[in-house]
């Protein structure tokens, strides 16, 4: 007869290992940690807007981890919304970046300080500029998911939205798109649910009853709804979806259920709502399973915390961009002759 396999040698925790799963708590905290002390200069004035992806941690921590990093179309291109720190994060982005953007400073990389906070574009990792409008990533992802199909790579296109964004024609046109039996496109769309369009609730605006469901449209389309707030489930789903499209060259698609910590954004409040916490879950199953001991995760949020707080205090030095500036990198070819050479008009 076979060797019984013990409960813990299939728990999926452990065969994921200590280790990585403390790169992946530490990446959560870091990136919760950003996103609080973002909120708290929204409420100070000292920045505009906030929008942001607490309770999104331990799913895009799982995405941005396993992204095949660099620059060209050998490597995975990113067209993400504003709810994606974590994923750029993991990826190697600086906090200290994203306070830049939120405080609108010159030094900020991604809009040099013209741009909503969490409003990414890195060139260097593939990440296409994020669009405050909805969904539109949605048809960029084509191109690139064009050029990856011509290409002889195992490099893919990625996509995330959120939930009611689903009901734009975007959306939808990138599902047609990738499933074309002329060109299949090698697409990993992902849709982030985290049950609300703003203030309206998503159980009152769809008919389908999982929004994975609409992989079934397509025959060779395989679709799959995880639990977002789950990191090891997290993990293991985006393993088999990013396995499925680099070598099937065809599309996934991959809906995540998350909580959204902090509401829509700062134009609703942006305090904490009782919602599951998905940092809270995995230090429960780390500890429940002594993969780590408490002191060692509080021991994270101490440093990361500090490491927040330096950075806000060394960008609370930093000069906003001069007006005279406002033309640079509009334009490709330089300014055009009819318009003004001010900052002004």
């Amino acid at each position: 007869m076979p060797p019984k396999t013990s409960a813990s040698a299939a728990d999926p925790y452990r065969k994921l290992g200590a280790a990585r799963l403390l790169q992946i708590h530490e990446n959560m905290v870091r990136a919760r940690l950003l996103e609080e002390r973002l909120i708290k200069m929204s409420k100070g004035g000292d920045g505009f807007f906030w929008i942001g992806g607490p309770g999104e941690e331990a799913f895009n921590t799982a995405f941005g981890f396993q992204v095949k990093k660099g620059h060209g179309v050998d490597c995975d291109f990113l067209h993400l919304h504003y709810r994606s720190s974590a994923i750029v994060l993991a990826m190697g982005a600086k906090p200290i970046d994203a306070i830049r953007q939120m405080r609108s400073v010159a030094a900020d990389p991604y809009s040099r300080g013209r741009n909503f906070v969490n409003h990414y574009a890195i060139p260097e990792l593939n990440v296409v500029p994020i669009s405050p409008t909805i969904e539109t990533q949605y048809l960029t992802a084509i191109g690139t998911g064009i050029a990856q199909a011509r290409a002889k790579t195992d490099a893919v296109t990625i996509v995330n939205g959120g939930d009611a964004g689903t009901a734009e024609g975007d959306f939808h046109s990138c599902l047609v798109w990738a499933n074309r039996a002329v060109l299949p496109l090698p697409i990993l769309i992902v849709v982030v649910n985290n049950g609300y369009g703003i203030s309206t609730a998503c159980s009152t605006q769809h008919g389908e009853k999982n929004i994975s469901d609409w992989a079934k449209v397509f025959p060779d389309m395989p679709g799959k709804t995880v639990d977002g707030n789950d990191a090891v489930a997290s993990w293991l789903a985006l393993e088999e979806a990013f396995g499925y499209v680099r070598k099937n060259r065809r599309p996934y698609l991959l809906e995540a259920r998350c909580s959204r910590l902090y509401g829509h954004s700062s134009s609703s409040g942006a305090n904490r709502i009782p919602e599951t916490d998905c940092i809270a879950d995995l230090e429960d199953a780390l500890t429940s399973r002594d993969l780590a001991r408490k002191p060692t995760l509080l021991k994270v949020w101490d440093v990361e915390s500090a490491a927040i707080d330096e950075a806000h205090r060394r960008v609370k030095q930093e000069p906003f961009p001069a007006g005279e500036t406002v033309w640079e990198n509009v334009f490709a070819d330089g300014l055009p002759p009819s318009y003004p050479t001010s900052g002004g008009g």
